[in-house]
């Protein structure tokens, strides 16, 4: 019999998110990744590509909400969860409530920038017209460390040049 124990279902998810925020980094990118998940489908991939596209929307989360509402035809995304490694900032946090999405799922928390209650709370604004299931901490240690060597290494490697 299949696991359904949803933490398990949520690391699933999360380690493909893990995965798309690892080939942002090999691209050079900030390693953070999505994936949009419809009755245990992934429907979206997503990973920062901000650099590589010249375009400051296209954080991993836009990249893969783009892709979800393409393949399901719809820009309503309902019935959609996204697993992200890291807490969305104020425009993705804005873009799901805009999707009407059901349920986020993320990794490590953003105390910088972080829409999903660290810094702000856009994702469940008691004024706004859509209210969202979140779960926080999934793999979080995991994808908070993908983000602390990044950094790491991009100050030891700018200490190198100077």
């Amino acid at each position: 019999m299949p696991n359904t124990d949803p933490r398990t279902q949520d690391e699933m998810w999360m380690r493909a998110a893990i995965e798309e925020a690892r080939a942002a980094e090999r691209a050079g990118e900030v390693p953070v990744g999505a994936v949009a998940v419809m009755n245990g489908v992934i429907v979206g991939r997503g990973q920062n590509r901000v650099l590589r596209d010249l375009d400051p929307t296209a954080h991993a989360e836009i990249v893969a909400l783009r892709q979800a509402a393409a393949v399901v035809r719809n820009y309503r995304l309902s019935d959609c969860e996204l697993y992200i490694t890291l807490e969305p900032c104020a425009m993705c946090a804005g873009a799901m409530v805009h999707a009407r999405l059901k349920r986020l799922v993320y990794g490590a928390a953003d105390p910088k920038a972080g829409a999903a209650g660290s810094v702000l709370e856009v994702v469940n604004h008691p004024k706004l017209n859509h209210q969202m299931e979140v779960t926080t901490g999934v793999l979080g240690a995991e994808c908070g460390e993908l983000l602390r060597e990044f950094f790491r290494a991009k100050r030891a490697q700018a200490d190198e040049q100077s």
